[in-house]
């Protein structure tokens, strides 16, 4: 009961912190996750053990590019979709390592690009998501965030009643292919109900196609990180949030999705 408690309390808190950077200020929701991007770079680095502190140097000069300087150069959207391109790349040769079982050695060079592009990338686009947009999208971001919130919970309710066949096994053996169905319908769900109770940031097709890409892709980022975690034998990537683990655990469906759902948005805007 204590344990449940204290996950409670440290899960309202969090949520609270997100909104709330969300809703009052632009420049408090850069920089909630500039230092969430680099407490997620640190907990991933002590995972993969990357040696040395280049990547920290690396991720702080790319969010000054893309947050600061970038928003105000009109000749902006080729580096916009190099680091996309990057981050995408980095996070399909992830997803193939799903499905390799034989246990790679990556080199020093190797974890610094993944940890750039996979953590650094995803952390850049999703602070990027609600300026896809002529304004400071609110309603769009906090969407987002709930989205994922909701495939979470439900994916794991439904699982934990009715769950019987396992989804990916060999990495995440709790998860379970009802599990995944109940947090896609519910999603949708929930994505009806952004249309109808937000601002008219997307049509009621874009936010169910949002949904499916954040569902899908948050699952995938979940199975990613609890490999380089089981690769590790470790089971939480910290232990900044008491109950919960780490902050990676936390954001690992978020900032694996992100790139797509920026790329998403892109396509949704090149469209209209």
């Amino acid at each position: 009961m204590k344990e449940l408690a204290k996950r409670a309390i440290t899960g309202i808190l969090y949520v609270f912190l997100l909104l709330s950077a969300a809703i009052l200020h632009t420049d408090a929701f850069d920089f909630l996750f500039l230092a969430f991007g680099l407490i997620c770079l640190y907990e991933f680095k002590k995972i993969i053990k990357l040696s040395g502190y280049h990547i920290f140097i690396a991720f702080l000069a790319l969010w000054w590019v893309f947050i600061y300087i970038l928003p105000d150069v009109s000749e902006k959207q080729p580096l916009i979709y190099l680091l996309l391109f990057l981050s995408i790349t980095v996070n399909s040769f992830l997803l193939k390592e799903l499905y390799v079982k034989k246990k790679r050695r990556f080199t020093n060079m190797n974890k610094f690009f993944i940890s750039l592009f996979y953590i650094g990338g995803g952390c850049i686009f999703l602070t990027m998501i609600p300026y896809s947009k002529d304004h400071f999208a609110k309603s769009l971001i906090i969407g987002i965030f709930i989205l994922i919130w909701v495939n979470d919970s439900f994916a794991y309710l439904v699982g934990k009643s009715i769950g019987k066949n396992k989804l990916f096994p060999s990495v995440s053996p709790k998860k379970t292919i009802e599990g995944f169905a109940g947090g896609i319908v519910f999603a949708l769900i929930t994505a009806y109900l952004l249309f109808k109770y937000t601002n008219d940031e997307l049509s009621l097709i874009q936010w169910l196609i949002l949904a499916l890409v954040m569902v899908l892709a948050g699952n995938f980022g979940d199975l990613v990180e609890s490999k380089f975690k089981r690769m590790a034998g470790v089971k939480d990537s910290g232990a900044i949030l008491p109950g919960h683990g780490g902050l990676l655990d936390r954001l690992d469906s978020l900032l694996f999705a992100a790139p797509f759902a920026y790329l998403t948005l892109l396509i949704f805007n090149h469209v209209s």
